[in-house]
């Protein structure tokens, strides 16, 4: 383990770990907005995914060396899952946030952390927190006005299979490999996901201050923010942190008003009540037992 992973790994102990998660859905919604205004008009949204991703592996592979040693047969489907999980994710999402509010995105592609909360169903108690996020969902994205752009919904579905599959995976790798250098493995699988509809739609209009506002992004996403997921998973259930992911379409919305003007109607404002509320109770009894690393395997 590097002197940077090490000083991570002690700043985050006492850290509890709700609070990373939404430290990271922050930076999630901030990257995210900020792409919106500054990138996918040139690049497009798959180009952009791409430029963010591959300048986020350039990071991660640059200050943390990627354990590709230490990589059992067992590991290479769940490390190519994340991968191309995340690509995935990343790219659909991005598209639907090129045709539907900020928000609405965020609280469309939320139901695949809710599927995971749910499925997951430790008690009948847990299973009521996800069921009021739902209706706080329903009210942000408001489906019977019908002015919503069907395939920005498309997309932005398809980002929550994503975004389930990837906190699957999440808790598993981050239970094999501590530190972020699982991440050095799985985004630059993410990057070359994307590379397939990124690089044709963003190469005839990359320029250097693209690639400039690329590396600031990535730094916003994907780097802090899934290493900071990657250390809430290993210490909190599943459900727990499925169901906490319920605030993120508030901090989208908040973010998008804030960053693009995209003001929410009142109902959006009281599914933001319902969404924020259902993640602060889940979080509550959410902690996990520490993993406990086999000594054979590498820390």
């Amino acid at each position: 383990m590097s002197v940077l992973e090490r000083g991570a790994a002690r700043a985050t102990a006492a850290t509890p770990p709700w609070s990373l998660a939404v430290a990271a859905m922050l930076m999630i919604q901030l990257g995210s907005a900020l792409s919106a205004g500054l990138l996918i008009p040139d690049l497009g949204a798959a180009g952009t995914a791409w430029l963010r991703l591959t300048l986020g592996a350039i990071i991660l592979v640059a200050i943390a060396r990627p354990p590709l040693r230490e990589i059992r047969r067992s590991d290479v489907l769940p490390l190519l899952g994340l991968g191309v999980a995340t690509g995935l994710m990343t790219v659909f999402f991005l598209a639907a946030l090129a045709r539907i509010p900020l928000g609405v995105a965020v609280a469309i592609e939320f139901l695949g952390p809710l599927a995971v909360a749910a499925f997951r169903r430790p008690s009948a108690r847990a299973l009521a927190w996800p069921a009021l996020a739902l209706v706080g969902v329903v009210l942000m994205t408001e489906p019977w006005r019908g002015t919503i752009d069907p395939l920005g919904v498309l997309f932005a579905a398809l980002a929550g299979t994503g975004w389930a599959l990837y906190i699957l995976l999440t808790q598993k790798v981050g239970d094999r490999f501590t530190g972020i250098r699982a991440l050095s493995i799985t985004i630059p699988i993410a990057a070359i996901t994307a590379a397939v509809i990124g690089v044709p739609q963003a190469i005839g209009a990359l320029t250097i201050q693209h690639v400039l506002i690329g590396v600031g992004l990535a730094l916003l996403v994907p780097v802090l923010p899934f290493a900071l997921e990657m250390v809430a998973l290993r210490r909190m259930t599943m459900t727990a942190f499925g169901t906490l992911m319920a605030v993120e379409p508030a901090i989208g919305l908040v973010i998008g008003m804030l960053v693009l003007a995209q003001a929410p109607g009142p109902l959006q404002v009281a599914g933001i009540t319902l969404v924020v509320t259902a993640g602060a109770l889940a979080q509550r009894g959410g902690l996990r037992d520490t993993p406990v690393v086999d000594p054979a395997k590498p820390a």
